[in-house]
């Protein structure tokens, strides 16, 4: 796939009328008009986005994008970039945080490497890598623009993989030290956020820490001129090319891949919020198929968020990664799809039903 390939790309709209047809089988279920508030207002668009008013979950993914940063040399985390191989590892044997808090679930946990920077075949992770890590965003850019289009190519391909193996909803993880850095000099240039009012602490850094990163940041958005334009297409490719990540590139390609076939899919925190705005950006119309499930702990999170007029449900001052924002959304949805299938009716509970008014 070239440039040229990735921005021909349309997305068909959601179904208004599928929308319609699920949210007045909620208002025939025995409870209060929107009881379950947002809740409701995401089972309706997913049934917008599978284009019926019996919308499928049951079958769910998570997609965990693996990669590493160049930009760690500059001490932007606590951890050594080693640390990504090594928790590579742990997703690969399912013992990672995100494997353990969705052990006996029923969800595929697709874990992939699209630029850990080692030759090593880890068992249990997928290999789609496009380049060993990224460039230092602080002394030249993340990726030459084939590589940037081969981790999105990794991205939409993992998606129709996803479909073609029936799974109906994907959440989105990603893991990679120093891509709280990336994602934050993303959001910055494609919002005119200033670093120092955006950049959070990631993984734990100190108060010397949090400055060199801040400082990090702006030299990188300076170097590639960002973050004083208005965002087009054009724009939004050339910054993921500068100052963003592999990880966040193939997760832009999941987003878009999502959206092209359907699939509704859940953004986590700060990393693959930027994703989410990166795709919307390059492909117009993505943001239809995207869920926000909950508010990170990094201030970034919430104004992606803004941009994309998303509403996540959870807001725990999370910060952990891996996606594991996006499975906790999972459960929620799940109870309350058994409402929308199997609650009782108003006329089978001898109640009459709530009418709506103008303006409800």
């Amino acid at each position: 796939m070239n440039k040229s390939e990735l921005f021909e790309i349309r997305i068909d709209a959601p179904s208004e009328d599928a929308y319609a047809r699920a949210k007045k089988k909620f208002d025939a279920l025995a409870k209060p008009l929107d009881g379950f508030g947002d809740f409701e207002d995401m089972i309706c668009r997913i049934a917008a986005m599978q284009k019926t008013d019996t919308p499928d979950i049951s079958k769910k993914g998570l997609v965990i994008m693996i990669a590493d940063n160049g930009v760690a040399c500059h001490g932007v985390s606590q951890t050594d970039p080693s640390v990504t191989a090594s928790v590579a590892k742990l997703l690969g044997k399912g013992k990672s945080t995100a494997g353990i808090m969705t052990e006996g679930y029923p969800l595929t946990v697709i874990p992939v490497d699209v630029g850990i920077d080692s030759d090593e075949k880890i068992p249990g992770i997928i290999c789609k890598k496009a380049a060993k890590g990224t460039g230092n965003i602080a002394e030249g850019p993340a990726m030459t623009p084939e590589q940037c289009l081969l981790a999105i190519e990794a991205g939409m391909e993992t998606a129709k993989d996803c479909r073609d193996k029936g799974i109906s909803m994907i959440a989105t993880g990603e893991m990679g030290i120093g891509n709280t850095t990336t994602a934050t000099a993303l959001l910055c240039a494609l919002t005119g956020k200033k670093p120092a009012e955006v950049t959070g602490r990631g993984a734990g850094l100190s108060d010397e820490g949090l400055s060199k990163k801040i400082k990090v940041i702006e030299d990188a958005l300076a170097l590639h001129r960002l973050g004083k334009r208005a965002p087009d297409r054009e724009y939004a490719f050339s910054a993921l090319c500068s100052v963003g990540g592999l990880d966040i590139a193939a997760l832009t390609g999941l987003f878009i891949a999502c959206a092209q076939c359907h699939i509704p899919c859940v953004i986590d925190g700060l990393i693959s919020a930027a994703a989410a705005y990166a795709a919307q950006l390059t492909v117009s119309g993505c943001r239809d198929y995207m869920i926000a499930s909950h508010n990170g702990r990094e201030r970034g999170c919430r104004i992606l968020l803004e941009h994309l007029g998303l509403k996540s449900v959870i807001d725990a001052d999370m910060a952990l990664g891996e996606g594991t924002g996006a499975v906790m959304l999972f459960p929620l949805l799940d109870m309350i799809m058994s409402v929308f299938n199997s609650g009782t009716r108003f006329t089978d509970a001898g109640i009459g039903q709530y009418e709506r008014f103008d303006g409800c």
